[in-house]
């Protein structure tokens, strides 16, 4: 049985790796959060502060992170200390942020991911054939999620921006307003936030008087507490170093 700190636990995704560890073979036995809360479902819930401290108290074998970009360096550094792997699911890290995260690597195994959906590890592949292909076509990157969600583009978008960049030299561009003609070497990337969507992507490959769609929808977010979870076990006993969701999946 793997004990899985989780921090962000009192949020959205904190439920969901909650709900879904029930079915695996993982316990939660500590969380991570600034709300004035005690428990969350019969666990005890500790301020991100006191990481290094409870680490310790609740012998814990690895962290599943799903915070703000302020909290999960918090307990990210407490774990680089205690030795304890992370899974980073946060997303909305400066450039700082992310010098951090490779910081910690280089003392514990950190997996981040923008996206713990093997499905979205699909799409990207996909996205890096479909784009070397069809090489002179237009691009286009759409995404969707809740109302709550506060960094747009979302992670997984820009993830598969970076998919995209890797295989052919396009710019990004924000939206589009007034007097906007597209220029050949751009991509639209746009972002909607509306009611409780889980998350929808798609990218748009348009030329030829053809279109091709690529996309993808997650219908509940124990898509990616599940992923977040897996990706956990799969850390332990793994040396310091900067992992992939998608080992993961091809294992």
């Amino acid at each position: 049985m793997t004990r899985v700190a989780v921090n962000g636990v009192t949020g959205q995704m904190g439920a969901a790796v909650l709900s879904t560890a029930t079915d695996r073979d993982v316990e939660v036995v500590v969380g991570f959060a600034t709300s004035d809360v005690e428990t969350v479902s019969g666990v005890p819930v500790v301020h991100p502060d006191d990481a290094a401290d409870a680490f310790a108290e609740y012998d814990v074998d690895a962290v599943v992170d799903f915070a703000v970009p302020e909290g999960a360096l918090t307990v990210v550094d407490a774990a680089a200390e205690a030795g304890v792997p992370v899974v980073v699911g946060t997303t909305g890290f400066d450039e700082d942020g992310v010098a951090r995260l490779r910081e910690a690597s280089e003392r514990i195994p950190v997996l981040k991911a923008t996206n713990f959906s093997q499905g979205i590890q699909v799409l990207q592949r996909l996205v890096t054939e479909a784009v070397a292909t069809l090489d002179d076509y237009d691009l286009e990157l759409m995404e969707t999620h809740h109302n709550r969600k506060v960094d747009a583009p979302s992670g997984t978008a820009n993830t598969l921006l970076e998919t995209v960049q890797a295989v052919r030299d396009v710019d990004p561009v924000y939206g589009r307003e007034g007097h906007a003609p597209r220029e050949d070497d751009e991509i639209g990337v746009f972002a909607r936030r509306a009611g409780d969507i889980r998350g929808e992507h798609e990218l748009v490959v348009a030329g030829n008087d053809e279109v091709l769609s690529l996309s993808h929808r997650a219908e509940d977010r124990g898509v990616f507490a599940a992923g977040a979870l897996d990706a956990a076990v799969w850390l332990l006993g793994r040396d310091a170093g900067w992992y992939d969701f998608g080992e993961v999946v091809d294992a």
